[in-house]
């Protein structure tokens, strides 16, 4: 129950019939949240904002009229309202999902294969904790990114050398523009290699990882089982899959898995954390960043006992300053750090010629 407390007003905006009922008899299922209206789409849904007084608003980006994109700027800038996308489980669905993001989406959940066939089963736990989240943070903070059409410059040729640490990132709601953030700011001969959980549904991630190597000057793209780890190439872990690394005669690399969830994630942060420290000890590095709940941190705590460096993301950077937190609580965090001072703290550590300086102790600012 709610206890009293005011209910999460929804305003659902999307131009299917199906959608405009599947989606309130979700959210209606839970005590907490009331949703308010619905519209067919952002012209509706913008004239019935100062009439219903919404929390928060679900969107379909896929409509007549005035579509998803122009409706999200409205939505963010004008009307100060979080807005929670509902994806087309497609490329062109994916593209603009991760367009939705850059403009200050909340979060999003993907439409499921069978929405035609009344399913959603598969995204009823994640939309009610997601409109939830959205409630109680609100619009994402105003953070650095990457300016549109960014096209960084790689090295001709890329010598594929064994990296000198292992950076392994876990992170999920607002993740997206952070880490495209994060990876832009690493130069194309970062020493370090990196390996990315990212929260994100099945048939997303391929997109993601293309996305960020073409805005990055190192190498992203998204794992394989065997997949080596070099120095200046990142790989982001597939949706539903975990992903641990490993070291091996031939070469250390990254091994999926389909084991059953840990703490309700495939993949989960605290797998690969935990890989990171028994593998790797001292030569690796945890980062947790923005992100719901409490996935990683457990594990950030022996990424510490193994002699490794453990990183957070600090509160004020994070759109959802949950994974961090609850790392830094439990003491498993050496350092916590703004966003924009991470990628100098990893060169520092990656790169030889880029030592930390011996005073460095603490926490980083």
């Amino acid at each position: 129950m709610n206890n009293g407390s005011p209910k999460v007003r929804v305003l659902v905006i999307d131009d299917s019939a199906l959608m405009r009922k599947l989606i309130p008899k979700i959210l209606s299922r839970d005590p907490e949240i009331e949703v308010v209206g619905t519209a067919m789409d952002g012209n509706f849904g913008l004239k019935k904002i100062d009439e219903l007084h919404p929390d928060v608003v679900t969107l379909d980006l896929e409509m007549p009229r005035m579509d998803g994109m122009e409706t999200l700027r409205q939505l963010t800038r004008k009307h100060r309202l979080p807005v929670l996308v509902v994806s087309a489980h497609s490329v062109k669905g994916a593209e603009a999902t991760f367009q939705a993001l850059s403009l200050g989406a909340f979060d999003f959940v993907p439409k499921p294969f069978d929405a035609a066939q009344a399913r959603m089963d598969g995204v009823s736990e994640q939309l009610v904790t997601k409109v939830k989240a959205a409630a109680r943070f609100g619009i994402p903070p105003d953070r650095l990114s990457v300016p549109e059409n960014f096209r960084p410059q790689k090295p001709v040729q890329r010598i594929h050398k064994a990296p000198t640490k292992v950076v392994a990132i876990g992170i999920s709601t607002g993740g997206p523009n952070a880490l495209q953030y994060l990876l832009s700011q690493l130069p194309g001969n970062f020493a370090g290699a990196i390996v990315v959980v990212q929260h994100m549904p099945q048939g997303f991630t391929e997109l993601f990882a293309q996305r960020l190597h073409e805005s990055c000057a190192i190498d992203v793209k998204e794992a394989r089982s065997g997949d080596l780890l070099l120095a200046g190439r990142a790989l982001i872990c597939p949706g539903n899959r975990h992903i641990r690394v490993k070291r091996m005669p031939l070469g250390d690399m990254v091994v999926l898995g389909d084991d059953d969830k840990v703490n309700g994630h495939r993949p989960s942060v605290n797998v690969l954390f935990r890989s990171l420290a028994h593998d790797f000890g001292a030569n690796g590095i945890g980062l947790l960043m923005t992100g719901m709940g409490e996935d990683g941190a457990d594990a950030l705590g022996d990424v510490k006992t193994a002699g490794g460096l453990t990183v957070a993301q600090d509160e004020h950077s994070c759109v959802v300053f949950g994974m961090p937190k609850a790392a830094i609580e439990r003491g498993h965090a050496m350092r916590v750090v703004s966003l924009d001072a991470l990628a100098n703290l990893l060169i520092r550590h990656c790169n030889p010629s880029k030592q930390p300086e011996p005073s460095e102790v603490g926490l980083e600012a």
